[in-house]
């Protein structure tokens, strides 16, 4: 596991673009505003950019992966169709399995269960459908907070792009798998809530 997921904050800024099929992010430190990762989504079939400019675009599959800005891949997180329900894997570096996510059902605002890659329960995504605000919470602690930052109320209204504050907490060990998970969900609560 690489070094820069043992930080416990993460500024997450998403392209801005009007008319935009992949999602791209950039990850940032905030304390001193260096670029520390690139989320890129390179990989979509003509099919895929087609829906995406429909109203059938939280069905649609994606693929996104994480490297550094030097192009270390860090993780890859990926979906296939989504009729009701999203289930998200997220793999390594070396594209092995390393957990999932699984949307709840009737969950106002948003839940996920964190799976590991035996889909034993981790922890919880749980979020509000009044605010951009997200916890990742098992029944003893709150393991990560999700929070937005807008960016200015014109750039908010005129482009699909949101910015993200992602907090873990100090608690979480540094080499816990979980940290990829939790780094992971940032991009599946927007695309698969959010969009």
């Amino acid at each position: 596991m690489n070094s820069i997921v043992e930080r416990n904050l993460f500024f997450v800024k998403e392209h801005v673009g009007l008319f935009k099929a992949a999602n791209n992010y950039d990850i940032f430190d905030p304390n001193n505003q260096e670029l520390i990762l690139e989320c890129r989504e390179n990989n979509l079939s003509a099919l895929t950019k087609l829906f995406r400019f429909t109203k059938y675009k939280r069905m649609t599959p994606f693929q996104v992966e994480i490297k550094t800005s030097s192009g270390e891949k860090i993780l890859t997180v990926k979906r296939g169709i989504s009729i009701f329900l999203s289930t998200v894997e997220v793999l390594d570096e070396n594209d092995q399995l390393v957990g999932r996510f699984k949307q709840k059902f009737f969950s106002i605002g948003g839940k996920f269960d964190v799976l590991d890659k035996n889909d034993n329960f981790l922890c919880r995504l749980k979020g509000k459908w009044t605010s951009w605000n997200f916890k990742f919470l098992d029944d003893t602690m709150e393991y990560a907070h999700v929070s937005k930052k807008w960016a200015g109320l014109g750039k908010e209204m005129f482009t699909s792009a949101d910015n993200y504050m992602l907090s873990i907490n100090e608690e979480v060990e540094k080499n816990n798998p979980v940290r990829l998970l939790i780094l992971a969900a940032v991009m599946c609560i927007d695309m698969v809530l959010k969009e």
